[in-house]
């Protein structure tokens, strides 16, 4: 069975309420204590409009930062790992808040874990080459294209954000950025690889899969009354 982690449907919202979210888990999570509580929570949504995002270790330069906002597209400085990156409508979003200890995991081995949950997921919808990669090229790849992004934050055993996988993502967006400050890299999504309309409803399931087998838990819907 592994242990318990509590699945929280976000649905499609805006990126500052997913971020907001977390934020109430993260609390929720560090102040648990005693034997049968929860690993933690897997919250999983769409965002609703475009965002981009830098890291703590920057990636965007106030200029780009008005540019960028010119476009339509919101502009956020996030905790996460990494630089900058791209969020929106057709993209996967998955923020594990989860405490490694009862997981048996360390921030290396909860990387790769993520990095085996997206590469479960290409597999299982028919995406076989998908692949994760030695740093600094974090996330998972089919060849030289980026088909989902990972960046991580973890304090005293406990993690937030996680990765950002394109289902059915305008990649035209990324254009205007160096996705994850990697020059001459390309991004894809799985509509792009495998022909065909390809939503993050579609994805949910296999991904869900793909997250029990890779940390070992056992996923349990979490009810909004029930907190």
């Amino acid at each position: 069975m592994g242990p318990r982690v509590l699945l929280v449907r976000m649905g499609r919202l805006p990126y500052a309420e997913a971020l907001a979210l977390q934020e109430r888990w993260l609390r929720r999570l560090q102040t648990a204590q005693g034997p049968g509580a929860e690993a933690g929570a897997l919250l999983l949504g769409e965002p609703a409009g475009p965002v981009y995002t830098a890291g703590l270790r920057g990636g965007l330069r106030p200029d780009e930062e008005t540019r960028l906002r010119a476009l339509g597209a919101d502009v956020r400085r996030t905790g996460r790992g990494g630089l900058a990156t791209f969020h929106g409508p057709g993209q996967l979003l998955a923020h594990p808040v989860l405490d490694l200890r009862p997981l048996g995991l360390r921030l290396r081995t909860h990387v790769a874990a993520l990095e085996t949950c997206a590469v479960g997921l290409c597999r299982r919808l028919g995406l076989p080459d998908a692949r994760a990669r030695p740093a600094p090229y974090t996330g998972v790849w089919l060849d030289e294209r980026k088909i989902c992004a990972i960046g991580v934050r973890c304090g005293r055993h406990i993690t937030s954000h996680g990765l950002a996988l394109n289902c059915c993502t305008d990649l035209a967006w990324f254009e205007h950025i160096v996705p994850c400050g990697l020059e001459g890299m390309g991004v894809t999504s799985l509509s792009e690889e495998l022909q065909r309309q390809i939503t993050v409803e579609e994805a949910m399931e296999p991904f869900l899969e793909a997250f029990e087998e890779a940390f070992q838990c056992t996923l349990t819907l979490h009810e909004e009354n029930s907190d």
